[in-house]
């Protein structure tokens, strides 16, 4: 990997679409559900935390239902609604195409809308394949491409933010090992209904695709550098659930994707992590939790306790036990754009940070991360992970 693949500062190699002075952005974001929602409140929401940013305009939200999609549109204050995303991504009018469909559709909507020009979020993982992925990369690099953008919002939360260079200055020495565990229980119950993210065709993977690649991005965002080698394990518990209407006909349709997954992860400097993301961990809502242990000293983080990093460092004498800090100083990654000291940070806040890096980025030209090569590199690590415990849990290397 070079090193602009882990975040470094690097001028942009593409051709920039900028607006003439003082006129605002047009977005469209495909997709109103989840994570629709969430994109939404964030443009709403930049100019107002962000001012530095170009200015954007709410244009369009695309959906095939179209009397939700009105209601939605309303809702979130969308200007307009259209049902046919390869109609808006060749509109003059549109800046920006932010992608929010389930994970099958990404590619197809995303080369469409870097062929005619259009900058590009795409919501994680980037696609279900590394295929995809490498086709994705390429086309954000190809003439006449719009700047492009991964969504892994975590990147966004302060505290992780503040762990990353506390890590890249040296606070806790060289790093030796890392735990990550992302904990859900939404699916602990046999009896939940199916959705998209349970069926293989739509969602590529389930846990391991849904909350790893938020784990993997995290270890590669705050080490700075790739996992080189893997050995994974995957479980699907409930292998049968009741229709998406409930229980309404009586029959139950096949899960065809992991609930739970576990890995060890390698990188070529020598850490070891350990990987575990389950949906199916009872009384877990949506636990990251993150532990970078290193010679000098260790970080921890949980996301349901997103505004707190815990920092032990060793100093004279005994090793003392953690300090909590609060990430909500001024002066520390993001949280200064928000609320005076002590004001704590929402989930949704990190939406908000995340459109105004990709805006600023495409007001300056500078490179942007996640990249799309980022994502790629997490589809391969997952990947690895797949393939790893379908041959019985062997090591693999992981391709560079």
């Amino acid at each position: 990997m070079t090193e602009q693949s882990w975040g470094s500062p690097h001028a942009a190699t593409g051709q920039a679409l900028r607006p003439a002075t003082g006129q605002a952005l047009g977005v469209a974001v495909i997709g109103y559900s989840f994570m629709g929602r969430a994109h939404s409140n964030a443009w709403r929401n930049v100019g107002a935390f962000y001012p530095d940013v170009p200015a954007v305009r709410m244009d369009t939200l695309v959906g095939r239902d179209e009397a939700a999609l009105e209601a939605a549109a309303a809702e979130l204050g969308w200007a307009r609604t259209a049902t046919d995303w390869r109609e808006v991504v060749e509109r003059n009018d549109i800046d920006v195409v932010d992608v929010c469909t389930p994970g099958h559709l990404h590619a197809e909507v995303a080369l469409a809308a870097l062929a005619a020009g259009k900058h590009v979020l795409v919501e994680k993982p980037l696609a279900n394949t590394v295929a995809d992925c490498e086709r994705l990369v390429a086309a954000a690099s190809a003439p006449g491409a719009g700047r492009s953008m991964l969504g892994h919002n975590y990147r966004r939360v302060p505290a992780l933010a503040l762990a990353r260079d506390l890590i890249a200055r040296g606070r806790i020495g060289d790093v030796r090992q890392v735990r990550l565990a992302y904990l859900q229980d939404w699916l602990a119950d046999a009896d939940a209904p199916m959705t998209w993210r349970l069926r293989k065709e739509t969602a590529g993977s389930g846990v391991l695709g849904d909350l790893g690649s938020h784990a993997v991005d995290q270890l590669h965002f705050l080490l700075g550098e790739p996992v080189s080698a893997v050995r994974g394990e995957l479980r699907t518990f409930v292998t049968e659930r009741p229709g998406e209407d409930g229980d309404a006909s009586g029959e139950l349709e096949q899960v065809t994707v992991d609930d739970a997954a576990w890995a060890t992860l390698h990188t070529p400097s020598g850490v070891v992590a350990s990987l575990e993301v389950s949906r199916m961990a009872t009384g877990r809502k949506n636990s990251l939790m993150i532990e970078v242990y290193g010679t000098t000293g260790s970080i921890r983080f949980d996301l349901e306790r997103l505004n707190e990093l815990e920092v032990c460092e060793v100093g004279e004498g005994p090793v003392q036990g953690p300090t909590r800090v609060l990430v909500t100083e001024a002066d520390q990654p993001y949280a200064g754009a928000w609320w005076p000291p002590g004001h704590v940070l929402g989930w949704d806040s990190t939406f908000t940070s995340q459109a105004a890096d990709l805006l600023r980025a495409i007001g300056t030209g500078e490179q942007i991360h996640p990249s799309f090569a980022d994502g790629l590199a997490v589809q391969r690590v997952l990947e690895a992970i797949e393939t790893s415990s379908a041959r019985g849990g062997i090591p693999l290397d992981v391709a560079p």
